[in-house]
């Protein structure tokens, strides 16, 4: 694979382009529900749900900092443990929960683009539109991973507009009505906690950005300064976002409303026109956050392979010397990624996860797998490895609390244990899988 076609703002508009995409427009409903309509409570819980995300981005850029080979999170289990242990990395994150990212942007995607052109958005019309639209930027990055590059970072310039603009004409010029709109209920009770689950889906994707480390120029100096940065500036942009869209129209509008709340907003601020070029502005934005899953993902199969850590590794490891990517590992991804599509919409189709879809399958137990890091950037720094009391200490320790955070409120939904089972038998069978090529090896 071409080495260092990427620069730090590619790595950037990695982090910034995935987590930044729908996220934000159709889960602020969620968050509204589960607050009582308390704006207050939902800022409350953004800064909750930061903790996991700013302060395991800091810990896991100390060993980015350390290695910059193919596989990211990968590599670092790899490194920090053990094969077993990465094998079972890897396995998550390439069949269960990236492509579950990426099954329901995909949906997200035609959901909007339904909306712009007032198409009659039945589920199946969302998802045939979704696919679509996924397939589309599949052939973008296996025809040129540079244009694919290319995409990420005009889609996150582009995606800051609406939620920008939204944000602050909000605050300006929104009532001070809605900051008294809260279930009393809820405000008195936890029950508001749970507003963390549809945050971390806001949130959610930037790990993504090491799946590419080792095609990043500099990457040992690049990937970490990307780790930083990025979710500072995404919690900013989140919190403006959903303060300003709640002031605008109110939440109980965006409650009621939905997804289409964004497009109520833009009616009202900009006229029909405006809210069709907004529109276009967050279609962009949700298709940046499903090509940086996209580029992730494709990457994974491969990285796996060179490792023998996935079936038929020999092929999959191969990369294309015309087009310079891993072309079997893509193509493998596409099968997977359609096989949650599939899932994803009997779950809709029948309401099979209320109020959630299947990316939460994974979210929870992901960040409980990142505790394992977390604990050896500790131990480095115990051991001298790695200096700085702040970075090889308190870092992890604060991202240890926010994932045990996120444990206990994940917990806390009816099916949580059904995920983890699914989880845990992916788990096993990834670890089982190595074990028996380890023997015969």
């Amino acid at each position: 694979m071409t080495k260092n076609k990427y620069g730090l703002f590619t790595c950037i508009a990695m982090i910034v382009g995935v987590v930044i995409g729908s996220g934000i427009f159709f889960k602020s409903d969620n968050i509204l529900v589960a607050t009582g309509g308390s704006i207050f409570l939902g800022v409350l819980v953004f800064f909750i749900a930061a903790i996991s995300i700013i302060f395991g981005s800091l810990t896991i850029a100390e060993l980015a900092s350390r290695n910059d080979k193919a596989g990211g999170i990968i590599t670092y289990a790899e490194d920090c443990y053990n094969k077993s242990i990465a094998c079972a990395f890897g396995w998550f994150h390439t069949f269960l929960y990236y492509p579950t990212l990426t099954a329901v942007i995909s949906w997200v995607t035609g959901i909007y683009i339904c909306i712009l052109f007032n198409i009659d958005g039945t589920l199946e019309t969302q998802v045939l539109i979704g696919v679509g639209a996924a397939g589309v930027l599949y052939l973008t990055n296996l025809l040129s991973s540079r244009l694919g590059g290319l995409f990420q970072n005009a889609s996150t310039i582009i995606k800051l507009i609406p939620l920008v603009l939204i944000g602050v004409l909000g605050l300006l010029f929104g009532s001070s009505e809605p900051l008294s709109f809260a279930n009393r209920n809820t405000a008195e009770s936890a029950s508001w906690i749970a507003a963390i689950i549809p945050i971390l889906f806001a949130f959610d994707g930037w790990i993504v950005s090491t799946s590419i480390s080792h095609e990043v120029k500099n990457a040992k100096k690049n990937v970490p300064l990307a780790l930083i940065f990025s979710p500072l500036f995404i919690l900013g942009i989140y919190v403006l976002y959903f303060v300003g869209i709640s002031l605008l129209i109110g939440p109980e509008n965006v409650i009621s409303m939905g997804d289409a709340h964004v497009d109520m907003a833009a009616n009202q601020l900009f006229g029909a026109f405006g809210a069709k070029l907004i529109l276009v502005f967050v279609i962009i934005s949700i298709m940046g956050t499903l090509n940086g899953l996209i580029m992730g993902l494709t990457r994974l199969p491969y990285a796996l392979g060179i490792r023998n850590m996935f079936p038929y590794s020999h092929k999959v490891s191969i990369i294309n010397e015309r087009l310079g990517v891993p072309v079997i590992s893509s193509v493998v991804t596409i099968f997977i990624v359609l096989f949650w599509i599939i899932a994803h919409y009997i779950t809709q189709k029948y309401n099979l996860l209320p109020n959630s879809d299947i990316s939460e399958i994974s979210i929870t137990i992901n960040y409980v797998g990142y505790i394992l890091l977390y604990f050896k950037v500790f131990k480095y720094g115990l051991t001298g490895e790695m200096k700085g009391l702040w970075r090889t200490k308190i870092n992890p320790i604060l991202a240890t609390i926010g994932s045990v955070i996120i444990l206990m409120v994940g917990m806390q939904n009816p099916l949580f244990w059904l995920y983890a089972l699914l989880c845990g038998l992916l788990i096993l069978s990834a670890i089982l899988f190595w074990r028996r090529h380890e023997a015969h090896s």
